[in-house]
Formats: C-alpha cells, structure tokens, sequence
C-alpha cells in the first residue's frame, strides 16, 4: 500500500505542532525509522505492514490467555485432592448484584393451616384441660375425707371403704430364712412358686405357669378346679424339690398338736386368690362370687383354702395352705422384706389396671370386731382398705361429665368411683370420651383436615371405621404413656401411634399436641389422687411426728412402672399437703414392689407359721399346767390318805 501527499505551506515560519527537522530520520515506536522532510508528511508502506501484525499478535496473546486460564481452573479442581498436587488458586467470584430469580419449590414449606381452625382446636383443649385440673385444694380436701372414711370403716363394717382385716399381724424385716411355697390363681392362669429367703433381703425364686382349662372354669363341682390345681403344686414338687419331696406326709406323736400329731418336712404355702372372699382367718376366707369368666356354684360360700387343702391331702402331699393372701398385702410384705434399711414398710399399694393399698394399723384403732383367732402380740393389724371405693358418694371427688357417663356405662355404675378415676383400666376410656366429645363438634379440627395442604405430612387425616376411638374401652391406657413420653418437636412417635394402634391416619402435629395435652391432664389427676390415698394413710400413722426414719411405701402395677413421671407427680402433690409439706414429702421413700403375688405370699405363709408355732407353744403351756394341776390333785397333802380313782 503505496500513500503521497504534497501540499504547499500556508503558515507562516515559525514553531509548528510537531517536529520539523527538514531531513531527519524519526524513530517511532520499535524503533523503526521514516524519513520525512520538511513540510511534507508520508506513511511508509511497511509501517502499515506492522501495525496491522502488532494488532493480530495482541489478539493471539490475548486469546491464549484466556484459554490458559480457563484450563488452570479445571485441571486446579481436577488435581486439588491428589496429596503431592500443587495448590492452584481458582479465579475471584464475580459477585452479581442484579436480582436473580430462582426456580420454586414444587411444594411449600408451610403449609397454609387454617388458623381459625387451629385457634378453635387450642381453645377447646384448653376449656377441657381445665376441667381435670385438680388444684391444692382440692388434694387437701380428698385427704380430710379420706381420714374420715378410714376411720368410719374401722368403726363398722358396710362402709364405703371396707378396712378389711387380714389377720396378718406382723411384717417381715429382711432376715427371714426358708423355703416357701406360694400359688396364684388370678385369672385364667394358675402360677406355682417356691421362694427360699436368705436371710439378707434376698431371695431365689423358681416358678411355672399354667393356663386353666376352660370347662374347668365352668365345673360343676369345686373338687375338679381345685383338684387340678393340686395336681400342679405335685409336679412342680417333683420337678423342681426333689429332694424335698416325699410321696406321703411323715407324722409324728405329740402332746402340742390339738389332734396328737404333728407334721414333718412340710411346705408352708400361700395361696394368693383374686376373687372376692370374707376373710375370718389367716388361712380361712369364703368366696362370695366368681369372676373373670369362672362360674362354679358348688364353691360359693365355702372355705376356698379349706377346698384346695383338701385335693392337697388326697395327693398325701407335704404341703399345707397357710395364708390366704391379696395381691396389696403381697405387695406390702415383699417390699418390707427387700426394702434397704431398718425401717419396716407401712403401706403396700397397687397402681396398675386397678388400685388399692394394705397398711399396718395399730389394734387400739380398729374398734369393730375381729371374729377369729389371730396374734395379738405385735399390738399391730395389716388392713386392706379396699380403696377403690373411696368417697363412692362423690362428697369431694371430682366428677367431669366425662366421668359421670363412664361410671353410667360400667359394668358396676355407683361403686369403686375413686378406682375410676386413677387406675390404668379406666384412664384411657376417660380420655377417649372426651376426644369424642370433640370430635363431635363441627367447629373443632380435631382429626379432621379441610385439605392435604392443611396437614403438615401433605395427607388429609382419616379415621378408621372401626377406629378404637369410636368403641367403649377402646383406647388403651399405654398410649397415654406414649404421649406423655413423646418430647419430639412434631410429636412423630405418638402420630405413628395413633395409627398403629387407633387407626387414626396422618395425625397433624396440632392433633397430636391436642391429644397429648388431654391425656396428660387426666394421668395427672390420677398421680395427685394417688397422693390423696397415699398422704392420709402417712397421716394416720403418725410417722411423721415420734420418729426421723424414712417412711416406706411399696408400690406396684404400670402405671408407676410405665407412666412417666407418675410417682413424681406424687411426690409434687404430697407436698402440698397439710401436715406433710415439703420436709415430710423428702421422709416419704416409694419403691417398687415386684412380686407380691409370689414373694408377698410367701412371707405371709412364714407369719403364719410363726404364729403355729407360738399356738403350738401355748397349747403346750396349757397342757402341761392341766396336767401338774391334775397331779396335785393326786398327790395327797401332808396327813391326807393316797387314793387313786
């Protein structure tokens, strides 16, 4: 490319705008010369050539860089986590400051709860939360009643609560040694034991379990059952005693047994029998009726251990029915054998699917009469209150409509009203019925969604027809143990619950919150009227004011076992209670007692024999003085003639 221009000068001499050396060689940048003379101005050809390379050179660098940076950043990521590899620095993030929009989630976070609805549900559980309260007040109101039921029940027979007399006169320390038997007909199971005591608070208990044929829950005859139930304590003797165990019982002469002799070798038993008998003796009680499904007439009004003494003695076996005992007298003695310290166990209670407590009460108190023999030498009486039908008047008991329409649908409507409201068989049927009650209500969202969306599992809440909630009884006792217990932020164990066990599906967190709240209300009340019974028999004690011993309690049955925080709420409510407070409540020491109905029985059958062999004493006491006094009859005085008739 060839450019020329001429052109004559205009301007005047002087200085112009650039260099004007007539004749010299520029050098421009890279050192390359032009010649340009004076007031002429050419391009050289060449010096187009270059600038045009410098341009296409600058953009190949450029370019080259771009693509080396870009493949550092790769091969940096690709090679970061090899050990030897060299860090390579990634290049700085570009912070963009323009609104950027993102792609939604295809479901919302919140769900859009109805909060009418919502608002509606919180208050009607609230409203009925409050009708279970049951406040300070009203526990030392129960315990004043309760005193004064005790006391009209040891006055007089026919009373509201019972204070039944077992003829137990003493309870055991934890140095008791030897071997017992004991046996339990509770039900449709029939349960041998042998229980050796060691003399330390310990003992070894060996067992088996047998079911109960059906006809023979029906027999005609009471020899049939109680036959069988002989036949049960002969193998358990010679599968698991026997080297104790002799085929015929060995009898000696003697002058301390009523009959001339006396047994040897004999095992001691006690017989723990569940159904209803008036009691006239330690070992000597009469069924008043059948229940759980047994139905056998021939056995009414009879002597229930009279009855299996007498299969017993058919099998010559070498046993003898000592004590006839309850399951909260059972309760009582294996706590006071295994409870730590010096202290003896006053009150033995049960708080499981029914409730009732046996205590010791002093002899001077119990001013109805005793029929029957029993030692009076411990100046003590076990009694067994029979509980369960405190305040059946419902003087100060508390009584929703919840409770009303559960006693007017029982089985037994107008008796056992304080049982109702504590024990574990009837605690799920109350709060049931007032889940009901709700359910009832339109206005309430109860297990009951207006859409999926309402629901934060995104599915709509159903209930099973034949859902528990809807039949009577139909809500057992244990998932209120599993909403007390359930401390998750969206209640996920209980929700899975109330499927598993109410077939009540996708449960919202606001429903199991409403649950939770009415089922913790009802096992509430029932530990704080657990402390009414508990607090006046401490009362009635005395304890508390001639000594600074720990006072004992045994208790059994799941609600203490299984309720959460159930004996905590105890302990809550006995310190609100006049005459105890919050010192005595730290006095009070409630333990679990297992196996009352094995251990329990055993002990009883070892009171009664100590009390044999104290009887046996006396009769000999008494048949060796009529036996001098006969002598001195015969023997003539001094001058008196020796005459023998």
């Amino acid at each position: 490319m060839t450019a020329a221009a001429t052109a004559p000068s205009s301007s005047p001499p002087g200085p112009g705008p650039g260099p004007q050396v007539e004749g010299d060689d520029i050098e421009t940048c890279g050192g390359v010369k032009e010649s340009r003379q004076a007031g002429t101005s050419a391009i050289h050809p060449s010096l187009v050539f270059i600038h045009l390379f410098s341009l296409a050179f600058l953009i190949l660098v450029l370019t080259a860089q771009f693509f080396l940076t870009d493949i550092k950043f790769h091969y940096s990521r690709i090679f970061s986590s090899h050990p030897f590899s060299r860090t390579i620095s990634s290049p700085p993030a570009v912070i963009v400051h323009e609104p950027v929009c993102e792609s939604p989630q295809p479901f919302p976070t919140a769900p859009p709860v109805s909060r009418v609805h919502t608002m509606a549900l919180a208050e009607e559980t609230k409203r009925i939360t409050a009708q279970f309260e049951y406040t300070d007040d009203d526990v030392n109101k129960g315990v004043q009643e309760f005193l004064r039921q005790m006391h009209e029940g040891l006055d007089k027979d026919g009373t509201s609560m019972s204070q039944i007399v077992t003829y137990v006169t003493g309870v055991p320390n934890g140095t008791e040694k030897g071997l017992y038997l004991a046996v339990d007909l509770g039900g449709t199971n029939f349960r041998v034991c042998s229980i050796n005591l060691n003399g330390d608070s310990t003992f070894n208990l060996t067992y088996s379990k047998v079911a109960v044929p059906k006809e023979l829950m029906v027999a005609k005859k009471a020899e049939d059952l109680f036959g069988f139930l002989a036949r049960q304590i002969e193998l358990f003797l010679k599968e698991h005693h026997e080297e104790h165990f002799e085929a015929s019982i060995r009898r000696r002469q003697t002058i301390s047994a009523e009959d001339g002799y006396e047994d040897e070798e004999i095992f001691r038993l006690g017989f723990t029998f569940s159904f209803p008998v008036m009691q006239f003796g330690i070992n000597k009680g009469t069924l008043i009726r059948w229940t759980k499904g047994f139905d056998i007439p021939d056995a009414v009004g009879k002597d229930v251990c009279a009855l299996l003494q007498q299969e017993i003695d058919k099998l010559r076996l070498p046993v003898k029915v000592a004590a006839l005992v309850n399951d909260t007298v059972g309760t009582l003695m294996a706590r006071s054998y295994t409870s730590p310290g010096k202290t003896s166990t006053l009150l033995g209670a049960i708080f499981g699917t029914g409730t009732n407590g046996a205590y010791v009460e002093k002899l001077a108190n119990i001013h109805k009469p005793i029929t029957g023999e029993y030692n009076q030498s411990t100046g003590e009486m076990v009694i067994n209150t029979e509980w369960g039908s405190f305040d059946n008047q419902l003087n100060v008991l508390p009584n929703t409509k919840w409770d009303a329409e559960l006693d007017r649908d029982s089985v037994n409507p107008g008796i056992q009203i304080f049982e109702k409201r504590v024990s574990g068989m009837f605690l799920g049927e109350i709060v049931r019925l007032a889940l009901v009650s709700m359910l009832k209500d339109p206005k309430i969202s109860l297990f009951r969604d207006v859409n999926s969306s309402s629901n934060d599992w995104k599915s709509t809440t159903t209930i099973a027809k034949d859902s528990g909630i809807f039949e009577q009884w139909g809500l057992d006792s244990s998932v209120m143990s599993i909403a007390a217990a359930d401390h998750t932020p969206e209640y996920s164990i209980l929700r899975q619950e109330l499927e598993n066990e109410l077939k009540i599906y996708s449960a919202s967190k606001e429903d199991a919150q409403a649950f939770k709240h009415v089922s913790c209300a009802v096992g509430r009340r029932a530990a704080r009227l657990s402390a009414v019974a508990v607090g006046a028999i401490v009362l009635q004690s005395g304890k508390l004011k001639t000594d600074e011993d720990p006072i004992d309690i045994g208790v059994d049955g799941s609600l203490v076992e299984h309720y959460p925080f159930f004996r905590d709420m105890i302990y809550e409510a006995l310190a609100v209670i006049d005459g105890i407070g919050p010192e005595g409540a730290k006095r009070i020491r409630i333990g679990i007692a297992k196996d009352g109905s094995g251990v329990g029985a055993a002990l009883i059958a070892l009171v009664a024999a100590n009390m044999e062999k104290k009887d046996s004493a006396d009769r000999l006491t008494t048949v060796k003085e009529e036996a001098v006094r006969k002598l001195s009859n015969v023997i003539p005085g001094v001058g008196e003639k020796t005459t023998l008739a």
